[in-house]
């Protein structure tokens, strides 16, 4: 395999963060979210409403 630059590494690095931070990270949140969401809504679907 080839060595890399520094130069090269810091780019792609850089670039690496940038994705995980401004695509991956919210894109994460919201399936998380709304994964949750759907799981509260089957269980109220087939438990019903929460009793007081």
């Amino acid at each position: 395999m080839a060595e890399t630059s520094p130069e090269m590494r810091k780019k792609e690095e850089l670039r690496s963060f940038l994705f995980l931070t401004v695509v991956m990270a919210p894109v994460l949140s919201v399936i998380i979210v709304a994964g949750y969401g759907f799981a509260v809504w089957m269980i109220q679907l087939f438990a019903g409403p929460p009793i007081r």
